[in-house]
């Protein structure tokens, strides 16, 4: 413990001194500059962005399948990595539903084969470190921190937890009884009821993407289940191995190759189907009731796209022309009607299943009507008139300036090539996406939004107090029927 206060108090005090010096520094410089140069901010100029360009790194091939980034960034004395694996929630048994979750968590807190949990936690402590592991719908991850003089012991508990865990049945226990306890507040946040209802409405609620973990669920869930999944799906030849951070690349291989180079599974490796996508309801309005609220919480949207269409571009900027500071929604539906606290609308597609199309907000009760309806007229706006060049130049702009944000250290730029290997993207998918950003014109905007947005089959979601929704939702249309939508938590047994 000594030791790691005594590392943590270095880099605190390095930090702290960094701080003090940058701000010194800017104060008198900013402080000259502003004296000497004040302009109006509509007459600041700034220098162009510079392009992306991808730091050097190495891939290789383990012979037993499993590939590996390494990225050496020396710019502080520390050691990262992340290995994904071909894994997911959506694979696991309809009637065991959280089965991953439990595994993704238990791999990690139920220990390995040499060491408990609480040593395991004890080893990392006393370095500074970390080791994490955890499973979502569509990958199964574990990672690593830590210092570069740490950085051998820290690997082995690492190499260890993911090829030795044991699910310890008092952990699975522990985890069960988490889960349980997240169930039981599920319907306590009015933002996740909104979220999570309406992806059933998309899905539909026995679809992987949208079904929920009950307690009957997890009741059917053992430790056999946890070893079967693990050992279905963590093999070599379903991960990557991605490393950023201060070590030498020749060094870190071997080491690599030392810790995961004879690893062979007790099955052979499973990449299954992909569970089929289909929208489950065609249009609607939808009504979760909960007297208590003061305020309704919006969604509405429609099954979407993936990352790879050629349109993905133009989609993007169409996205920057609703959303955002200066957005058609915040400038006409927030600030000049003042229906909303808050308003956005994207097509928000996924790496290899279709997303969504998604907009909404909340609002006051008595403003949901008109919020829904001034939210359907800039879909139909943007689908049948032009965008300004104005417009087009900004979203543009605000999407390559953002976009750039996302390469600001080596690690996030090797996060996104593991990504793109892991789902079948090209690796130069980073430069397609900005070329195309660039490419779109005002015509392809429309095309797109023309072509995509489709208000006949938008599905609407309300959360909210039904008694104050005044106008009811049932004037949204002379033939619209509100369905009533049942959020009760089913009893265990």
């Amino acid at each position: 413990m000594k030791k790691t206060k005594l590392k943590l108090k270095k880099i605190k005090l390095f930090l702290l001194s960094l701080g003090f010096f940058i701000v010194s520094f800017l104060t008198f410089n900013l402080s000259a500059s502003f004296a000497a140069t004040a302009k109006h901010y509509d007459e600041l100029t700034f220098p162009a962005l510079p392009e992306i360009k991808l730091p050097k790194y190495t891939r290789f091939e383990l012979e037993n399948g499993m590939r590996v980034y390494l990225m050496e960034d020396k710019e502080l004395p520390l050691v990262e990595g992340t290995a994904i694996f071909r894994t997911g929630d959506r694979f696991e048994p309809e009637d065991k539903i959280g089965l991953a979750g439990l595994t993704g968590v238990v791999m990690r807190t139920g220990g390995t084969s040499k060491h408990t949990a609480d040593e395991l936690n004890q080893l990392l402590e006393q370095r500074a470190a970390s080791v994490e592991t955890g499973i979502n719908s569509t990958a199964g991850s574990a990672s690593f921190e830590a210092l570069a003089e740490d950085l051998e012991p820290v690997f082995d508990l690492f190499a260890e937890v993911i090829r030795e865990p044991i699910f310890a049945p008092e952990k699975l226990d522990l985890a069960k009884k988490q889960e349980q306890g997240a169930i039981a507040r599920r319907n306590d946040d009015p933002n996740s009821i909104s979220s999570r209802e309406f992806q059933k409405l998309i899905y539909g609620d026995r679809s992987p993407y949208a079904r929920t973990v009950e307690y009957k669920t997890l009741a059917k869930i053992d430790r056999e289940d946890l070893v079967d999944f693990y050992q279905k799906y963590f093999h070599p030849k379903n991960a990557i191995l991605g490393i950023s951070g201060d070590f030498d690349t020749a060094k870190m291989r071997a080491i690599v190759e030392e810790k995961f180079g004879n690893w062979q599974p007790t099955q052979n490796a499973e990449v299954p189907q992909l569970p089929t996508v289909s929208p489950a309801n065609q249009g609607g309005v939808f009504l979760v009731n909960q007297p208590q609220l003061s305020q309704s919480y919006v969604q509405m949207g429609h099954l979407g796209g993936m990352l790879n269409s050629p349109d993905y571009g133009a989609l993007d900027v169409m996205n920057g022309v609703l959303n955002g500071f200066g957005g058609r929604l915040f400038n006409n539906v927030r600030s000049r009607q003042g229906l909303a606290y808050t308003v956005y609308a994207a097509w928000s597609p996924r790496f290899d299943y279709p997303g969504t199309f998604v907009a909404g907000g909340q609002t006051r009760s008595n403003a949901t009507v008109p919020f829904i309806k001034a939210i359907l007229a800039q879909i139909d706006r943007i689908r049948n008139e032009p965008i300004t060049p104005e417009e087009l130049a900004f979203a543009k702009e605000s999407k390559i300036n953002s976009f750039i944000f996302n390469f600001e250290d080596p690690s996030q730029t090797l996060s996104r090539l593991m990504r793109y290997e892991y789902y079948g993207y090209p690796d130069d998918f980073i430069f397609r996406y900005r070329r195309s950003i660039e490419a779109a014109t005002i015509a392809d905007v429309q095309r797109v939004a023309k072509t995509y947005l489709k208000p006949d089959n938008l599905v609407t979601l309300v959360v909210g107090n039904t008694a104050e929704i005044q106008p009811p939702l049932s004037s949204l249309g002379a033939s619209v029927k509100v369905q009533s939508v049942d959020i009760t938590i089913p009893a265990a047994t």
